[in-house]
C-alpha cells in the first residue's frame, strides 16, 4: 500500500458526489482520517477551484487524512484542461479520474508526486485504465450511489485482481466497518464511501435531501439514465416530484435532464437504510472506524 493511503486511520474514501462534496465536507472528512474527495465541477468556476485548492491545502496540512480532487475527463467536459491545471498547480496529493481515460492527468500528476486512481465500472474499463498508468483503481459495483455499476463486487476484484496488483477501492452500498473488512478479505484496499456522507453536517446537500436520506431503505432506489444520460441511482421520492417517474415507477422523462434540475434529484445508494441521522463527518468516520476495528479490519490491513 502507498504510505499516503497507509497512513489513513480507516481504508476509507468520502467520495466526490456531484453538488454535495465542498471544502467543508472535505476538510471536515481528511481531519477525521480518511481519503475525502469533491468533484472540481462543484466550484462554479476555476478561479473559485483555485481558493477551494488553497484552503483545503491550508486547513488539512495537519490531518491525519489526505484531501483529494475528482476530475472528469470526458471530452463534453468544457472545464477539464482548466480544473486540471488548477489541480497541478496546487499538487493535489490524489487525483481521482472520471468518465474517460486517466492518460491524460498520469505523467503530469506523478511530475509532482501525486497519486492517480480511475473509477471504472467494467473489467475491461479496469484493464485500460491499469494500462494508462493509473496507480489505483475505483470498482464501481451494483448499488454505488450516483453513477453506479452492475458487477457483483467480490467477483469484480477476483477478475481485477489478476492483473492489478495496486490500490482497489470497491463502491457500492457501503455504509459499515464490517463491509470493509469483508472486502479487505477478498482482495480489496479501501471502501468508497458516498451515501452516509451525504447527511453529514458539512456537506452541501439542502436539508430536505438529508432528511429524505434519513427516512429512506433501500427499497426507495431506482436506477436510471433519464437524469444524466449514464445510470445512476437516486431517491424514488425525488424522481417522482420532478415528473420523471410516475406512480408506478415508470420513467417518463427520457432525455437528460439540465444540470440545473439535477439538484431536485437526489442521488443515493443501496446503502441509504444505514443512514439514520444528520451528524458531523467526523462521527460518521468514528463509528466506521469502531466496526472496522471490531471486525478485525486493522489487522487484515496491517
Amino acid at each position: 500500500m502507498h504510505p499516503m493511503l497507509a497512513r489513513l486511520r480507516v481504508p476509507l474514501v468520502a467520495a466526490p458526489m456531484f453538488l454535495v462534496s465542498g471544502p467543508d465536507l472535505v476538510i471536515a472528512a481528511a481531519r477525521a482520517g480518511v481519503l475525502a474527495a469533491f468533484p472540481t465541477l462543484n466550484a462554479r468556476t476555476p478561479d473559485d477551484l483555485d481558493a477551494w485548492l488553497a484552503r483545503i491545502a491550508q486547513e488539512c496540512a495537519d490531518a491525519p487524512g489526505v484531501p483529494a480532487a475528482n476530475l472528469i475527463l470526458h471530452a463534453s467536459n468544457p472545464r477539464r484542461d482548466a480544473d486540471l491545471e488548477r489541480v497541478i498547480a496546487h499538487r493535489v496529493p490524489v487525483v481521482i479520474a472520471s468518465v474517460g481515460s486517466p492518460a491524460p492527468v498520469v505523467d503530469p500528476v506523478h511530475r509532482y508526486g501525486g497519486l492517480v486512481v480511475s473509477d471504472v465500472a467494467s473489467v475491461r474499463h479496469a484493464r485500460k485504465a491499469a494500462d494508462a498508468g493509473a496507480d489505483a483503481l475505483v470498482l464501481l459495483t451494483a448499488g454505488a450511489g450516483g453513477n453506479t455499476g452492475w458487477l457483483n463486487p467480490f467477483a469484480f476484484v477476483e477478475e481485477v485482481r489478476r492483473f492489478f496488483d495496486g490500490p482497489l477501492l470497491v463502491a457500492g452500498g457501503i455504509t459499515h466497518g464490517r463491509q470493509i473488512a469483508a472486502l479487505q478479505v477478498a482482495g480489496a484496499d479501501l471502501a468508497y464511501v458516498g451515501t452516509p456522507f451525504i447527511a453529514a453536517r458539512e456537506s452541501l446537500a439542502s436539508d430536505g435531501y438529508r432528511q429524505a436520506l434519513v427516512a429512506a431503505g433501500a427499497d426507495d432506489i431506482v436506477t436510471t439514465d433519464a437524469v444524466t444520460g449514464i445510470a445512476a441511482n437516486f431517491l424514488r421520492a425525488s424522481l417522482l416530484e420532478q415528473g420523471i417517474l410516475d406512480a408506478q415507477g415508470r420513467v417518463l422523462e427520457r432525455a437528460p435532464l439540465e444540470i440545473a434540475a439535477w439538484k431536485s434529484a437526489w442521488s443515493a445508494g443501496h446503502g441509504v437504510g444505514a443512514v439514520r441521522a444528520v451528524e458531523p463527518a467526523a462521527a460518521i468516520v468514528g463509528r466506521i472506524h469502531e466496526q472496522w476495528v471490531h471486525a478485525g479490519g486493522a489487522a487484515q490491513g496491517a
